[in-house]
């Protein structure tokens, strides 16, 4: 089954409204020459406070080519609950993507199994898509985990979610350790681990989800490794970090991904 690929800029707390917009025209920029059907799905995850500017600034040219995700929400529609931001309220902002369960959201802020399976089902109801990170630290790694870790995340990430909800949402796979280290798992390393998250999707969702279902690889992506683990088989795109606040980085790698994205 052919998945359109996804490369997202994960920008995490960098750039005020100003300088998310200097990054979007950048990005803009850097793909104008390129068709919108040769491109992989080009999705920009700001703060919430360059929401509305990078909103407004790909409004200007009904530009296709660029979605927009939140970092983070939570999973109740309103109520006391000071400093947290709805769904709702994110889709004023013509919003496509969350990112739920990242790692340092679970390190720095406690984020448990639980909340995040809330979050999906809240993401979901809501009509837009979550992107759910799993990975393993490298503890875990060394003590030989990493599969039974992962999994269990999975496991609890979809409990309760549909088949069909299942197939529409997307995973990315982020081993702690390659996250702003400047360390990057093996691209065949990635590729096993991303396959047997997806082994562990079809046993809990069926083999349409599975083959649906897309699936990231996050952790120290640059454009000098993106062909490798694109040209993976179960490898769907990145969730890219430190590389993404580069506008030039960030379209080499969106370039670097269009061989699969025209398959």
């Amino acid at each position: 089954m052919s998945r359109k690929p996804i490369i997202a800029g994960n920008w995490k707390m960098n750039n005020n409204s100003q300088k998310s917009v200097e990054l979007i025209k950048g990005l803009k920029s850097g793909l104008d020459d390129i068709n919108a059907s040769l491109l992989p799905e080009v999705v920009v995850a700001p703060v919430f406070t360059s929401l509305y500017a990078v909103n407004e600034e790909l409004n200007k040219c009904a530009y296709s080519k660029i979605a927009l995700a939140a970092q983070n929400c939570y999973y109740q529609d309103h109520g006391a609950y000071t400093g947290e931001i709805s769904i709702d309220m994110l889709k004023d902002f013509n919003m496509t993507y969350i990112i739920i369960g990242h790692s340092e959201r679970r390190q720095y802020f406690g984020e448990t199994d639980e909340m995040i399976n809330q979050k999906a089902k809240a993401i979901l109801a809501n009509g837009l898509l979550p992107i759910i990170c799993c990975g393993e630290t490298l503890e875990q790694r060394e003590q030989g985990i990493t599969d039974k870790h992962i999994s269990n995340q999975i496991m609890q990430a979809l409990e309760g979610i549909s088949s069909e909800d299942t197939a529409k949402s997307v995973i990315a796979y982020e081993p702690i350790w390659a996250i702003g280290t400047g360390k990057t798992c093996d691209a065949d390393e990635a590729n096993r681990v991303i396959k047997m998250i997806r082994e562990t999707v079809k046993n809990l969702k069926g083999e349409n989800a599975a083959n649906s279902i897309r699936i990231l690889y996050g952790g120290s992506v640059k454009p000098e490794t993106i062909e490798e683990q694109m040209a993976k088989s179960d490898i769907d795109g990145a969730l890219v970090g430190g590389a993404s606040l580069k506008a030039d980085s960030f379209a080499k790698i969106v370039k670097g991904a269009m061989a699969k994205a025209s398959v």
